[in-house]
């Protein structure tokens, strides 16, 4: 999700980053190590809702409204 892969543009890293950053500063006990780490929308789901101590749909409703709009290609 937000890691790179190698061979991406320049584009797409800096995107990649600025989400990132907003992830964080919408959920602040993601740690860079969390973020850089995270690579699918049900591992950024689980920690919202372990760190958070939301229930499921309420941590995927929360994931899902931040991720609408956003290419992580």
């Amino acid at each position: 999700m937000f890691g790179f892969q190698g061979g991406e543009s320049a584009e797409t890293v800096a995107r990649k980053r600025l989400y990132m950053e907003d992830a964080r500063q919408r959920w602040p006990f993601l740690t860079h190590f969390d973020a850089s780490t995270i690579r699918n929308e049900p591992q950024l789901i689980a920690i919202v809702k372990d760190r958070s101590g939301r229930t499921r749909p309420e941590a995927e409703a929360d994931v899902q409204a931040w991720m609408s709009g956003k290419l992580f290609l």
